[in-house]
């Protein structure tokens, strides 16, 4: 049960993640208040790591910023330990 919602969990903040982003790209430039970067690094940080830095590959948004290019991988590995860390030491046992 906890790891379908998990899993629920993760697509929905990825989807959101990626959204939020494309939205930042198609205004930059217009004049249209832009989402804040501790928004972009906070959906980052929630779960939506993987999507919102494959995303910004993708429309090459953000990818001059070092805060995001080194920050997302960053939270990436940090999530990835925290996800092995809770594996062996509460699942696999």
């Amino acid at each position: 049960m906890i790891t379908k919602v998990l899993v629920i969990y993760l697509i929905v903040i990825s989807i959101i993640s990626i959204v939020v982003t494309c939205y930042d790209k198609a205004i930059a430039g217009k004049g249209i208040r832009r989402i804040p970067e501790a928004t972009l690094l906070l959906l980052s940080a929630l779960g939506g790591s993987v999507a919102m830095y494959i995303t910004m590959q993708i429309i090459r948004h953000k990818t001059q910023h070092k805060k995001f290019m080194i920050g997302i991988p960053l939270i990436i590995v940090i999530q990835a330990v925290l996800v092995l860390f809770i594996y062996f030491k509460f699942i696999a046992n």
